[in-house]
């Protein structure tokens, strides 16, 4: 077992890769009472083409079957797997993302018996025709309520205006059309595929005694059989620089207009040092150019360009990476306008300085330390930064590095205005 230390944070990871190709962290925590324990597949909606496991050709699969997939590991043939942690007083859950897919729970009690549900349900699957096509129902009405939300309609509207061809662009649930073309044998085929335990790993945050929990999971993987690791092949389309429709307008049910600039990172194929160093430049430039001591931030409130709303981001993996800023606002062209007014000016003066970037890296640092009392941040993190070949932990030396030179390389990757679109939620348009 590889005991890893991170003496700024004062904290000590515990690793070991098993025989099955398992990747095993264990993170204890002083003063907490609760455990909270994931177990993740690196498969997400984005992997709809691949070569299955045992052959040899691509094979594409209905969009939105990773979710489904999550959705049908907790349904067995015994009842459903949910009941199981509620007896042991465990709080169970799930969820999938563009890249993986997570079960987890979190307890302060009956932690081995309740980790023993997680690796069983998790590494037994069990799905039927029956059971597939009941499902389809239930997950149409999911997919029908977030059609249905303006909020959701104006993030995923926008990464469909930026991305023409990657398949980010498909929504994590897919359509209630290409859920119906799912079977079980598709499950099945994805499950073998990337459920191997090679293409997996299990995190363990909070009031734990490392050894008993390593030899636990090590016993309990000793004791099952699973077929020798296969690389994963998997194939994605070739994404253009340029956005793939520069404005979108949707009418819904809304009092206001929901705006929303989306800008694509063109520096998509790096992992590692180089994109974590990359993730907190671009997340340090948004900071200091949008955020709410910018003046940018200053003059678009002042002129009621943006209310309470106003919100910026950016999400980075491996493959995409993209930046939104977006508000409720009357005046959407204003604000379009202004965005495009802050980020032009970088390109004919940089005004960005090293007060600047001191300033919002000791902001971001002092963010980052907060978040590490949540046991729930560092373990979706961890996973997350661990997938894309990135440690959470070199966060804070990271930032302390950071230059003025990186912000300004970090840039390029997303001021290209051929890559920028605009998302706009309106009111519906009285006629007459």
């Amino acid at each position: 077992m590889e005991k890893i230390t991170f003496d700024n944070l004062q904290e000590t990871l515990f690793h070991e890769r098993l025989d099955n190709g398992l990747e095993v962290y264990i993170l204890p925590k002083r003063g907490f009472s609760k455990t909270y324990v994931t177990f993740t597949t690196k498969y997400g909606s984005i992997d709809n083409t691949f070569i299955p496991r045992g052959k040899d050709e691509f094979v594409t699969v209905p969009d939105g079957i990773a979710h489904f997939l999550e959705h049908k590991m907790f349904d067995k043939e015994d009842g459903d797997v949910f009941q199981k942690f509620g007896v042991l007083g465990a709080s169970a859950n799930a969820f999938t993302s563009f890249t993986r897919t997570s079960y987890l729970f979190s307890t302060t009690q009956n932690l081995y018996e309740s980790t023993k549900v997680l690796l069983d349900f998790v590494q037994e699957p069990y799905f039927t025709k029956e059971k597939t096509d009941k499902e389809k129902g239930i997950i149409a009405q999911e997919i029908t309520m977030y059609d249905d939300n303006p909020d959701w309609r104006n993030y995923f509207g926008t990464i469909q205006s930026l991305y023409e061809a990657f398949p980010i662009n498909i929504d994590i649930a897919g359509t209630v059309d290409t859920i119906q073309e799912i079977t079980a044998e598709h499950l099945y085929e994805c499950y073998e595929t990337f459920y191997h335990p090679s293409n997996m790993s299990v995190f363990v945050i909070g009031a734990v005694d490392v050894d008993e929990m390593m030899d636990f999971i090590r016993k309990d993987q000793l004791g099952k059989s699973f077929s020798e690791p296969e690389e994963i092949v998997r194939k994605y389309p070739e994404e253009p620089i340029q956005a793939g429709q520069k404005k979108v307008v949707l009418e819904m049910d809304v009092l206001r207009p929901k705006f929303n600039y989306g800008l694509k990172c063109n520096n998509v194929s790096i992992e590692g040092e180089e994109m974590l160093r990359q993730d907190l430049a671009v997340n340090l430039l948004l900071d200091i150019l949008f955020g709410r001591t910018s003046e940018f931030y200053t003059t678009a409130y002042a002129e009621h360009l943006i209310d309470e709303t106003y919100n910026y981001d950016f999400t980075f993996e491996k493959g995409f990476g993209f930046a939104m800023i977006g508000s409720d606002t009357e005046k959407p062209d204003e604000l379009e306008a202004t965005i495009k007014k802050t980020i032009n000016a970088q390109k004919t003066e940089w005004t960005i300085t090293k007060e600047d970037l001191d300033r919002s890296c000791k902001r971001r640092i002092g963010q980052f330390m907060r978040s590490l009392n949540s046991i729930e941040f560092i373990s979706n993190q961890f996973t997350q930064y661990n997938f894309n070949g990135m440690n959470l932990f070199d966060v804070v030396p990271a930032l302390e590095k950071m230059t003025l030179n990186d912000l300004k390389e970090a840039f390029q990757t997303v001021n290209n205005e051929e890559s920028h679109s605009v998302m706009t939620i309106i009111p519906p348009v009285k006629e007459g």
